[in-house]
């Protein structure tokens, strides 16, 4: 009976034991979960710092960006100028201060070399009162100059371009005066002649050139041998040229020699050398060119290497032109 007692009692406290061991056992197994909520909570708290992404995954949304630090890559400093009403689009100031096309002064404005009132502008469309108002590029403040138009017939062997590093005669040095910045509506390649306007409104100018407005050419071309009506036909319904798919709204047959014939041809834009590629696809080369009218300007009497005014109707007549053909335009566009 004694040994009976001792070995309860051993099993009792060894029960005891079990007991404390399972208790201990929880008590870690609670600070373990106490641990686990604590990893969870600082996890979160992670996960709420990197705007909802989770530990190891990039943050979506834009980049921030970093501040240059002083006085290294700082840039000019940029306004976007409050519309004006009274003002006109800094754009079209530029271009009627004979800076170039529309489009030319528009690079500028985004090349941050345009500033007004000392402080440079990069928003297109800004309006501007030039009258108290201060407009510089690349720092020199725009001459107050009024807008010129002259007619030139184009004579062959002469450039279009305001400058040439050859030394090459230009259409520029045909004017008889130099005291207004004009530069050339378009382009005649080096031995093409005609009519090719000169202006210092560069709105004018891009309307006349954009084929947006539609704007007709008419050119009288020589070329060697005698195209079929076929072939003719061909260039109405469309050509390869190695940038795009081009069509001749017209061309017509004026008269036939021996061994070459005269064509009228109408274009509405103006490829880099068109006429003689398209005339090229179809086995025809052009022995002479010569642009006879743009939109309801006609080169008339004018020999070649003169040059004239236009008369304040015809400068009318041209910027009726544009806007009636872009209604025309639009109202394509709706039907």
């Amino acid at each position: 009976m004694p040994a009976r007692s001792t070995r309860k009692t051993k099993t009792t406290q060894s029960g005891g034991r079990s007991s404390g061991s399972k208790a201990s056992a929880k008590k870690k197994t609670t600070q373990s979960g106490g641990r686990s909520s604590g990893s969870k909570a600082s996890a979160k708290k992670k996960t709420n710092a990197r705007g909802g992404q989770r530990p190891g995954k990039r943050p979506t949304g834009p980049p921030r960006k970093r501040k240059p630090a002083a006085g290294k890559g700082r840039r000019p400093r940029r306004i976007e100028a409050e519309a004006d009403p009274r003002g006109e689009r800094l754009q079209k100031v530029l271009a009627a201060a004979g800076l170039g096309s529309r489009r030319k002064c528009e690079e500028l404005i985004l090349a941050a070399r345009v500033d007004v009132d000392r402080a440079v502008v990069t928003e297109l469309g800004t309006r501007v009162d030039t009258a108290r108002q201060e407009v510089r590029v690349d720092g020199v403040a725009l001459p107050k100059t009024k807008l010129a138009y002259f007619v030139v017939n184009k004579p062959d062997g002469v450039i279009c371009s305001n400058s040439d590093p050859s030394g090459r005669p230009r259409v520029i040095d045909l004017m008889p005066t130099q005291d207004v910045r004009l530069f050339t509506v378009g382009r005649l390649d080096l031995h093409s002649e005609g009519l090719i306007i000169l202006t210092n409104d560069g709105e004018l100018a891009n309307k006349l050139t954009h084929p947006r407005y539609g704007i007709q050419k008419v050119y009288r071309v020589l070329v060697a041998g005698h195209p079929t009506r076929e072939l003719l036909g061909q260039l109405r319904r469309g050509i390869h040229l190695a940038e795009a798919f081009v069509r001749v709204p017209s061309i017509a047959i004026k008269s036939r020699n021996k061994q070459s014939t005269v064509l009228e041809m109408v274009l509405e834009e103006g490829r880099n050398r068109e006429i003689r590629r398209v005339l090229a696809g179809i086995g025809h080369k052009v022995l002479r060119l010569v642009r006879m009218s743009v939109g309801p300007l006609k080169l008339g009497e004018l020999q070649p290497g003169e040059t004239r005014r236009l008369r304040g109707d015809e400068v009318r007549a041209l910027q009726e032109a544009v806007r009636q053909e872009r209604r025309t335009s639009n109202a394509s566009k709706l039907d």
